[in-house]
């Protein structure tokens, strides 16, 4: 069997899990994940143990992937309903801002426009220091949406090598490069 997904998920006691067939809808306090997986994969919810069984039907390598991986998925969704997930941001550039107008993100890049994007529902934006705005967090309870949301964010202006202007994750690491090299000619 997979390593993982042999494991059953515990879930705690605020948390609220209905299985109907392929469908699984779990509800915590940060919020309401719902998920549809495949039909070769049974998930069971023992509730006196308040446990999440994950079985599959086959051993073919296809159905031993898909046990592990639905596994994860839902033990991120009973994680991201109780505690949360979140990106840190970092706008690095002589003017890049970041200001929430409304249901959007605005941002401030140096383009000849500003960069306006659509706060999904079930995101949530926070400006760590409003006087300075160039950190910010994406968070919510759904993983996937939360890591999506930030890369599209971070796709609109990714940091440059020699500079290392534009936004980047809180812990990236960019890797510089040395700019033009002016040599003398002594003649």
């Amino acid at each position: 069997m997979s390593r993982i997904g042999k494991q059953p998920v515990k879930i705690s006691n605020d948390v609220k899990v209905l299985i109907n067939g392929n469908n699984v809808d779990v509800e915590g306090p940060k919020g309401k994940v719902s998920q549809v997986f495949h039909p070769d994969i049974k998930v069971e919810y023992n509730q006196q143990d308040k446990l999440i069984i994950v079985k599959r039907s086959s051993d073919e390598k296809f159905h031993r992937a898909l046990h592990g991986l639905t596994r994860s998925i839902i033990s991120n969704m009973v994680i991201g309903v109780t505690k949360g997930f979140s990106k840190h941001l970092e706008i690095n550039g002589l003017g890049y801002t970041a200001k929430i107008q409304g249901k959007d993100l605005v941002l401030s890049l140096g383009y000849t426009h500003m960069v306006s994007l659509e706060i999904p529902k079930g995101i949530k934006i926070e400006i760590t220091n409003p006087a300075n705005p160039v950190k910010f967090t994406v968070s919510g309870p759904d993983k996937q949406l939360v890591g999506q949301f930030a890369a599209e964010i971070r796709g609109k202006k990714p940091p440059e090598p020699y500079k290392g202007m534009g936004i980047k994750y809180e812990n990236e690491v960019i890797r510089r490069k040395a700019g033009k090299a002016f040599t003398s000619s002594a003649t």
